[in-house]
């Protein structure tokens, strides 16, 4: 990931974008070579050499371009509404400069309305590897001409943007973050904790200004006072800080706690605008149902699509891969297959990092675990010897582990193709899902509820009860089956999202969130920077 981030994060305008399914989203982030005003000769914005209605919504969109997280200096904005007034009051354009500056709103419009629709970085510089197959429909040019004819230009504009319902919450859960930006009730960190933390019933000088924050955060409601101590109301509306930000809501505030409570609006609001530009290119369902992981939240939910709206069917806690050393990868792809009490193939890398030493210290373990060799021509090898661990660390013989208790996947596996051999699973170690931090595993995820993520996934096969489901998971033996029809799997990652109109913020624990915003800000620079742009901006009468 370092080499990466050292890579610009977008590609040449010229390039054509590259399209994805579920729905479609570019990852390859470019502009059209087409111009349509030359291509027609026939000014876009103009009319009677002056400007249409037309070009005053586009530069009033542009200007409103950080609503959307997007950077308004991206489009000159400030040099075309400037142009625009002029051309509209005083003497008429000559032909030259009114075709210059036709041409640079028609530049800024279609790079705005690329970046509101397809994001503005390439997500595979930065190891994303979300799918590029199928196309979409969506063209900056198209939407411009029709738009532009109908007199629906705002209108249309915003049709670019995310339909996705995630995306409209994000964006007005941003707006709220921002009007906090500058509130008094951050001008000062909270005092320190009295001996390192504080608990119900105990006097803390921080009362007024703790309070003032949570009721700004609707975490307390409106009407709520200071008490004299730290007690009642307030101890609920701590706890519900704590939950929409990833900690065990007790209410007690510890170290973590409090850092949470000084972070600005602004550092907020800079998260929900990264969560938008990831919801540009992340693959959105437009199958009937599919399962979304979001990494820094440990959470798995399965969604199901109906009469246009997304409605939560099962969500879960999950462990996903540690991020000092086996982070779990950001990819899409179909759940096909389910395996019931399935085996476990010790990869080459765990089993020379940590099996084949902890079985030379401990043979017992072999058996313990439930271990067997296998040979490449698929011969079992339940004894154990030296000479079959020399064999294993050769690579001519594998570990694996039977079906049981033990088992390191549990009683199931759920199995999406991909080049990283990552999957969903059970595990035996279920006290770990007790933990608010949750990136414990090689890079597969780990799920709490296993029989009810079958259960939803084998929705459309009714001969899959839960009694069928549960007796293929105790019976020790090892069944695949193939789903009659795939179900979309996301991995992904967002340190802010909405649920059911509250905001939650999670840890950037794998530091994504500071890759990609030092991508967007680089983009930014580079492109206000341009030949192109300033050639545009020059031609601007």
């Amino acid at each position: 990931m370092s080499a990466i981030a050292h890579q610009l994060p977008f590609a040449p305008y010229s390039q054509r974008c590259i399209y994805r399914r579920l729905p479609a989203i570019c990852l390859a982030i470019g502009l059209s070579g087409s111009n349509l005003s030359a291509a027609t000769d026939t000014p876009l914005w103009f009319g009677n050499e002056r400007p249409k209605a037309a070009a005053q919504q586009a530069v009033e969109l542009l200007s409103k371009a950080a609503a959307d997280g997007l950077e308004a200096g991206d489009y000159s904005v400030d040099r075309l509404r400037g142009a625009l007034e002029r051309s509209g009051n005083g003497q008429p354009l000559a032909a030259g400069s009114l075709t210059a500056l036709d041409q640079a709103l028609t530049v800024a419009v279609r790079r705005y309305l690329t970046d509101l629709h397809f994001g503005r970085v390439d997500p595979r510089r930065l190891g994303v590897d979300y799918s590029s197959a199928g196309v979409t429909d969506f063209t900056p040019d198209a939407l411009l001409n029709s738009a532009i004819v109908d007199n629906r230009f705002t209108e249309a504009a915003r049709g670019a943007a995310p339909t996705w319902p995630q995306y409209v919450a994000v964006r007005e859960a941003l707006a709220r973050y921002r009007e906090l930006t500058g509130n008094p009730a951050w001008l000062t960190a909270l005092p320190p904790l009295p001996a390192g933390k504080l608990s119900p019933g105990q006097k803390y000088p921080g009362i007024p200004a703790l309070t003032q924050r949570l009721i700004l955060l609707a975490d307390l409601p409106a009407t709520a006072t200071p008490p004299p101590r730290y007690e009642g109301q307030l101890v609920e509306g701590v706890k519900s800080f704590q939950e929409r930000h990833g900690m065990t809501p007790d209410g007690i505030i510890g170290k973590e706690t409090l850092e949470q409570l000084n972070v600005s609006p602004p550092t907020r609001a800079r998260q929900l605008e990264l969560a938008l530009e990831r919801l540009r290119w992340t693959p959105l369902q437009q199958a009937r149902r599919g399962i979304v992981v979001n990494i820094p939240e440990f959470a798995l939910r399965g969604y199901d699509v109906r009469d246009g709206r997304i409605e939560t069917r099962v969500a879960m806690r999950v462990i996903v891969g540690a991020a000092r050393k086996t982070r779990t990868p950001l990819f899409d792809s179909e759940l096909r297959l389910i395996e019931f009490s399935p085996y476990w193939n010790v990869p080459p890398s765990i089993a020379k990092g940590e099996t084949l030493p902890r079985l030379r210290r401990d043979p017992g373990y072999f058996n313990r675990q439930g271990f067997e060799f296998v040979g490449s021509d698929g011969r079992v090898i339940e004894g154990f010897s030296e000479a079959d661990l020399d064999a294993v660390q050769r690579g001519q013989l594998r570990i694996r582990q039977r079906p049981g208790a033990s088992n390191a996947l549990g009683d199931i596996k759920f199995v999406f193709p991909n080049k990283e051999n990552i999957y969903l699973h059970h595990t035996p170690t279920l006290p770990l899902f007790k933990r608010d931090r949750r990136d414990f595993s090689h890079g597969c995820i780990r799920v709490e509820a296993p029989a009810a993520l079958a259960k939803f996934v084998l929705a459309d096969e009714p001969e899959w009860t839960e009694e069928r489901i549960a007796q293929a998971m105790r019976k020790g033996k090892s069944a695949t089956i193939r789903l009659k029809e795939p179900v979309p799997v996301v991995l992904g990652y967002s340190t802010a999202t909405v649920r059911e109109g509250r905001v939650y913020f999670f840890p950037d624990i794998y530091g994504h969130d500071k890759i990609l915003d030092n991508a967007l800000r680089q983009r930014s620079t580079a492109v206000q920077a341009s030949k192109e742009s300033k050639i545009a901006a020059e031609s601007i009468p």
